[in-house]
This record gives structure tokens, C-alpha cells and sequence, in this order.
């Protein structure tokens, strides 16, 4: 005789996806707008994924993303913001606001 086997119970659980926000991503088009009206961005991108969501930006098209900006869930309402580079985290912060506030200064090329 055949056993019924249910998949649900061997499926590992997975996070619920994570979204932007619309107040966030009026946050982050935001400060991309005045970006772009500078000459310094060219292009983004959204991407989100079960537990994260990304907000990619480039100076060129077809580059690497100058910054990404990570919305990360840890547990059931604890959520993290993070900023990075070329694989390297830049800053980290509890609110969105603090993650990115350093982008919305005019970065300059110092020379050493």
C-alpha cells in the first residue's frame, strides 16, 4: 500500500520576501533624483529576495553598482539597514535615514 507523504514538512521554512517601503523608496528616489541631477548616477536597480531587498545604484551602465543599499529581516520585526561598495559594507544602521545619510553629502575625490 502506497504512504501518502506530505512535501510541507520537509521544505525548509523560509522568510516571508522583504519590500522597500513606500515611504522608504520615496527616501531612496529621492536622494537618487538629486544624485542624478548632479551628473554623478546614471541608473538603478530593485531587487528583493526572501529576507532581503536591495537598491542598487550606477554611475555607468552595464558597470558594477557604485552602492547598494540592503534592507535585511532578522526574526519576526527586527529590521537592518546597510550600505555597500564592491563587496564591502560602508555603514549599517537600525533606520534607513541613518544608513544612507552619508550619500546625501556631495562626496569628493580626495588626494593622498
Amino acid at each position: 500500500m502506497s504512504k501518502l507523504i506530505q512535501i510541507s514538512h520537509y521544505q525548509k521554512q523560509k522568510s516571508p520576501p522583504i519590500n522597500f517601503t513606500r515611504s522608504e523608496l520615496n527616501q531612496l528616489l529621492t536622494l537618487y533624483s538629486h544624485r542624478v541631477i548632479l551628473g554623478e548616477w546614471k541608473d538603478y536597480a530593485i531587487n528583493s529576495d526572501r529576507g532581503m531587498s536591495a537598491f542598487s545604484v550606477f554611475t555607468d551602465s552595464g558597470a558594477l553598482p557604485a552602492f547598494t543599499i540592503y534592507k535585511f529581516s532578522k526574526g519576526n520585526k527586527s529590521v537592518k539597514f546597510a550600505v555597500g561598495s564592491n563587496g564591502s559594507l560602508i555603514k549599517q544602521d537600525q533606520s534607513l535615514r541613518g544608513a544612507i545619510s552619508f550619500l546625501q553629502r556631495r562626496l569628493k575625490l580626495v588626494k593622498g
